[in-house]
């Protein structure tokens, strides 16, 4: 798993496998990165990708494979993957896509301490998320067919298949969820309500 990697972060497995493809030098693969949209399925910044780019090399999965210059410009040196590095791409693949990982998301944080909140405020911000969540679902759809519809083949949008699936998957929850509080015949939401009243500030945080 990436937590026992030598190099951890995802986005040393995308450098990774950018240059698989052939050498490259830091400048390059973060033009690359935002180019091909990466930015929406790894979190970098400049400073985070030449850092990475730093500890591959450290730990012998990329070499240097000379510099550059264009122009004015600071020297720019390329970078190489190693057979370590090339084994170390595969073997990490075969995890990630094998062996389901626990990724602690946040929003299931934030539903096991829902009770926390009064229902009616619960049932208020849930609403809101599943606007939101149905947003992003138009947004994500939009994006692939419009990069479908330029020829990309399907393999390489995959991921954003998988987006779907899973923003799919939380706009029915989040329903399923709004009406099991809210449902007036058999909903948890008066039964949530005496116990918010017996154990907190009954009026606190209440929509209106």
């Amino acid at each position: 798993m990436a937590k026992d990697r030598v190099v951890g972060n995802p986005l040393a497995l995308t450098v990774l496998a950018y240059l698989s493809r052939g050498p490259m030098h830091p400048y390059d693969l973060s033009r690359t990165l935002r180019e091909n949209g990466d930015a929406r399925s790894v979190k970098f910044t400049h400073g985070s990708l030449y850092t990475v780019v730093r500890n591959l090399a450290q730990a012998g999965f990329i070499a240097a494979q000379g510099t550059s210059r264009e122009g004015q410009r600071p020297e720019r040196t390329s970078y190489a993957l190693t057979d370590a590095g090339r084994a170390e791409l595969t073997s990490w693949l075969r995890d990630l896509i094998a062996e389901p990982e626990y990724e602690y998301p946040q929003f299931v944080t934030a539903l096991s301490l829902l009770g926390a909140l009064h229902p009616d405020e619960a049932v208020a911000l849930l609403r809101r998320r599943l606007d939101r969540l149905r947003e992003i679902q138009a947004e994500t759809q939009r994006l692939n067919e419009t990069t479908l519809a330029a020829g990309v083949h399907p393999l390489f949008q995959v991921e954003e298949d998988y987006r779907l699936a899973l923003l799919d998957a939380e706009v029915a929850f989040v329903e399923r969820l709004i009406d099991r509080i809210a449902n007036p015949v058999d909903g948890w939401a008066p039964a949530w309500a005496s116990f918010h009243s017996a154990h907190g500030a009954p009026d606190e945080g209440k929509a209106t």
